[in-house]
């Protein structure tokens, strides 16, 4: 029946519903057809199940948080949730999925499709895995104009109305799930890092775009110098986008330099960090905090042989 689906979506579609009617057999089908479906649960297409997500829902899953019950956060987890002990939280609020953007509570396709790899992949048990949408709203005009969208209808939570939700949600997490991971997927950059330092102490909590994406790479790059027989300190890294991603992996080959003893102004010029203007500078307009580190001095490049 999956393969008689005739494109992508039809297929992440018919997977989702085997989900609702019969978890065991779904996770069996994903894990024996695993290279096959690992696209179609998550990327590329959830991304096109997540523009769509209001149009092709036919049973809620996870829990969504919005203004209009925050206040009742402790009744919602004890109340909604019959699992024996929820040890992984993955929660988004939909303002940057994936290269999408701003989807609201559409995005609940990630925190879902996510917790879908940690069970096939990593082996975790899904009664423990607990997909959670922080609906704060959208600015998605088309999503707001929509008869059929299926969030809180108004404009996105801002300011210190924003973190004040945020704070709440924290803790009743730390309240009613003491032992769970908290993975935060798809935050908007501007709020993605603050987040990261006000909460990475208060909870257990990672952010898999900064620190996930930067972990992964790290890897990828370790397995490269063995196979060069290499040290990174020998290297050049360029780095393409200076996003979440990209300041997160710009942190971890920060990390790997320093492992080999490189003083922290020895191991920034390893490393070349490009964004829309090209190049970051020191006097490049708007630098992000997470940017300012790898941001190079003019003396750097005053020999460089370009306009």
């Amino acid at each position: 029946m999956y393969r008689r689906k005739t494109d992508e979506l039809e297929r992440y579609i018919f997977l989702q519903g085997l989900l609702d009617r019969n978890e065991i057999l779904f996770y069996r089908l994903l894990c024996e057809h695993i290279i096959e479906m690992l696209p179609i649960v998550y990327t590329p297409t959830v991304g096109q199940a997540c523009l769509r997500l209001s149009h092709i829902t036919k049973r809620y899953r996870g829990i969504y948080i919005s203004p209009y019950n925050v206040a009742n956060i402790d009744n919602i987890f004890q109340n909604n949730v019959s699992l024996p002990d929820v040890n992984l939280i993955v929660v988004t609020d939909g303002e940057r999925i994936l290269g999408l953007g701003d989807l609201g509570s559409d995005g609940m396709g990630i925190p879902v499709g996510k917790i879908n790899l940690y069970v096939a992949a990593g082996g975790l048990h899904p009664a423990c895995c607990l997909p959670i949408c922080l609906d704060v709203g959208t600015n998605n005009e088309r999503l707001l104009n929509d008869p059929l969208y299926l969030g809180y209808r108004n404009k996105r939570l801002g300011g210190p109305e924003y973190f004040d939700f945020i704070e709440r949600f924290i803790i009743g997490v730390k309240r009613n799930f003491p032992n769970a991971l908290l993975q935060c997927e798809d935050f908007a950059k501007h709020k993605a890092f603050k987040l990261l330092e006000r909460y990475r102490d208060r909870i257990l909590s990672f952010n898999d775009d900064i620190q996930g994406t930067g972990a992964v790479s790290l890897a990828a790059l370790t397995t490269a110098m063995k196979i060069k027989k290499q040290r990174f300190s020998d290297q050049r890294f360029v780095v393409v986008g200076m996003g979440q991603a990209g300041s997160g992996i710009c942190d971890n080959i920060l990390a790997m330099l320093k492992e080999e003893w490189l003083t922290d102004k020895e191991a920034s010029s390893k490393i070349f960090p490009f964004d829309v203007p090209g190049l970051l500078m020191e006097d490049t307009p708007n630098l992000e905090a997470s940017q300012k580190p790898f941001a190079k001095k003019h003396s750097a490049v005053a020999k460089w042989k370009l306009d």
